[in-house]
């Protein structure tokens, strides 16, 4: 694993750029970027491969999909501080003209990102697709998908699902945000999603639960066990508990912190919350 404090410092100063981001344009989905930085610190600076410079085939290299495209803050943010742009440009994020729109697109031409999304429920049916070309190529590295537990209720995931253990798919690794919110409230409460463990058993995955979704290197661990276990046929799901608004004591589990902005005041009291790093602001 790479350097503990290295990661815990490069994961507090995204979310330093994450408020920063989403406070400077007033506009953004600070809660479940925030619940996911770990999750990307881990993905990108202690577990994935990754080459140097970057073009959209992605050949001889993992790669990375996220389907819930709403928590671009943290996406962004990673993708600065992992080489792909300058993170001068981090704060340029949701205005005019910027290649950092509030969904990820690929008419901007940014690197690092390969899909558009935001419509949810389309992540996993992409990185699909993505792991075919790869098992037809001969590429023996992985793809990695992100999606939120919300998103779920998008029944195109569901095909996915259904299809990604029936065509014998190799090296492909999913991970849910399972932080029980939504925009509207509570997951249980707007739509239940049940047995989440026994329903993707049911449809041929093996299943991790990470209760410490929020944990570096618990976080790496899994991911470095879903490596060994994705066989064909066999792919593997992480279901990760992350709390949303983590970092940040007045958003944390609120469902309210999905889409909107802190104010100055609320800004300050999140920056105190997240001291400042060896990294530096942007």
């Amino acid at each position: 694993m790479a350097d503990s404090k290295q990661l815990e410092q490069t994961a507090t100063q995204i979310r330093r750029d994450i408020v920063r981001m989403v406070h400077g344009c007033q506009s953004g989905h600070p809660g479940g970027s925030l619940g996911c930085a770990d999750y990307f610190t881990a993905l990108y600076f202690d577990v994935m491969k990754r080459k140097e410079g970057f073009d959209m085939d992605g050949i001889g290299e993992d790669l990375f999909f996220l389907s819930n495209g709403h928590i671009s803050p943290v996406f962004y943010a990673t993708l600065a501080r992992a080489g792909y742009f300058d993170p001068k440009e981090l704060a340029t994020f949701r205005q005019i003209n910027s290649r950092l729109q509030g969904h990820p697109t690929t008419h901007e031409h940014l690197p690092g990102i390969r899909i558009a999304s935001g419509s949810l429920g389309q992540g996993l049916s992409v990185a699909l697709g993505a792991a075919l070309a790869k098992k037809q190529n001969g590429d023996d590295n992985y793809v990695y998908a992100l999606c939120g537990d919300g998103e779920l209720e998008e029944g195109q995931n569901w095909e996915a699902i259904m299809a990604i253990p029936n065509l014998d798919v190799e090296r492909l690794i999913v991970t849910v945000d399972w932080n029980g919110q939504q925009i509207d409230g509570p997951t249980k409460e707007v739509m239940d999603l049940g047995d989440l463990p026994a329903k993707f058993k049911a449809f041929k995955w093996q299943v991790i639960v990470l209760e410490q979704g929020n944990d570096i290197a618990a976080i790496s661990a899994a991911l470095k066990q879903a490596k060994e276990q994705a066989k064909p046929g066999s792919p593997v799901v992480i279901l990760m508990k992350t709390v949303m608004g983590k970092g940040v004591d007045f958003m944390e589990g609120h469902h309210e912190w999905h889409g909107i902005a802190p104010n100055d005041e609320q800004l300050a009291s999140a920056l105190k919350q997240l001291p400042e790093t060896s990294i530096g602001d942007y």
